[in-house]
């Protein structure tokens, strides 16, 4: 890992990011009619989705333990329509109201113009499903010349007793899954849920545990991160102590058996300088940012563990292919296991700890209209 790099050398690399490259290419080689297609029509649909009947309870009383009252959640779908007859689908990742006024502003305008636009929030998958759908390509392949065949998905548990998040860890296993992420509470003892999960996971299946911040002091997290050390399979800690906190993760650099992760806040070159991070996790912006921080996390070797959109298969997808595309990414997450249903038709496979990406163009994947009626919350 390289720990001396300026702020001038990454914004140097970033400079030229979006300004070639196979979107570009993709943009050249089309014909007339792609290259001057318009948005035309937009739909909106706001969906709830209640968790899955196996983890439901303990799920709604662990966010009551948090002072949060939740017994679903509601992802936002949008389709855009261009004259050309095509549509892509993306999830909004804002609320219904936010993103009509984004997609507003979209109809009458050609898709090009939004390449790696942040400011249109989850609509962005839906440009690039329109535009992997022109060009005959899947989006990977638009963002990447060579882009990764398969990515590596986590598995997720939020801080549920040990007796159940032993056999959730182990469902997942039996589904393909080789990394586990877990929620740590101080209403949950972290150290029995992770004696639990070690006995019934196999020796390669890895986990790390998500404090957010509730361990508080430096001393206090390495009280947890010495314990669970002791169990093989666990390998990292998230956000420990308070987040972004650089004296704390000072006090801790070079102690901690486990890596060390934190999520990545406006300054984070404080932490590449001095090694006081293993990785950072980020949710969006989905364009040019992620794009950016990709490329700084491959140039310091510093990974991005991705966590955005994680309530249906449309995000979890289109994580994927930014995954495949930006070596910088290491792993994505999501939440849909843990829901009645991720809203589309074909199932995220995993084999022996790895997704493969779909090869079709745009997305590769279908959201399922039945499910989205469904949940569909009526007006």
């Amino acid at each position: 890992m390289r720990s001396t790099l300026s702020r001038r050398e990454l914004l140097h690399s970033f400079a030229g990011l979006v300004a070639g490259g196979p979107l570009v290419q993709a943009l050249r080689a089309a014909p007339a009619s792609v290259r001057n297609m318009r948005f035309t029509r937009y739909e909106i649909m706001p969906t709830r989705v209640p968790f899955a009947e196996r983890v439901r309870d303990a799920f709604i009383e662990s966010y009551k333990l948090q002072g949060r009252f939740q017994t679903d959640y509601d992802p936002v779908f949008v389709r855009l329509q261009t004259d050309e007859g095509l549509a892509g689908i993306g999830e909004a990742l804002v609320g219904a109201r936010q993103i009509e006024t984004i997609l507003k502003r979209m109809i009458g305008r050609s898709p090009w113009e939004f390449l790696q636009d942040d400011s249109i929030q989850g609509a962005l998958m839906a440009v690039y499903d329109v535009l992997g759908q022109a060009t005959g390509m899947p989006i990977c392949r638009l963002l990447s010349p060579a882009p990764r065949p398969r990515i590596i998905q986590t598995w997720w548990s939020h801080c549920f007793p040990p007796k159940l998040m032993a056999s959730e860890a182990k469902l997942g296993a039996s589904l393909g899954y080789r990394v586990h992420k877990v929620k740590a509470r101080p209403y949950q003892d972290p150290l029995e849920q992770a004696a639990a999960i070690c006995e019934v996971v196999p020796p390669d299946f890895r986990v790390w545990a998500d404090a957010n911040s509730s361990w508080e002091s430096p001393g206090r997290a390495m009280h947890f991160i010495q314990k669970l050390a002791e169990h093989h399979n666990y390998f990292a800690a998230e956000s420990p102590i308070r987040y972004r906190d650089v004296e704390g993760f000072r006090a801790m650099k070079g102690k901690s058996p486990l890596l060390l992760a934190d999520h990545m806040g406006a300054e984070p070159m404080v932490f590449v300088q001095e090694g006081l991070l293993q990785a950072f996790v980020i949710g969006g912006p989905l364009g040019k940012t992620m794009a950016q921080r990709a490329l700084m996390a491959e140039v310091t070797g510093i990974p991005l563990w991705v966590e955005y959109g994680i309530e249906s298969g449309i995000s979890q997808v289109f994580q994927a292919h930014q995954s495949a595309a930006y070596p910088g990414i290491e792993y994505t997450i999501a939440v849909t296991h843990c829901l009645e249903d991720d809203f589309m038709v074909e199932p995220f496979t995993m084999e022996a700890g790895y997704y493969r990406l779909p090869q079709k163009p745009g997305l590769g994947v279908t959201l399922d209209e039945n499910a989205v009626e469904k949940y569909r919350i009526k007006a």
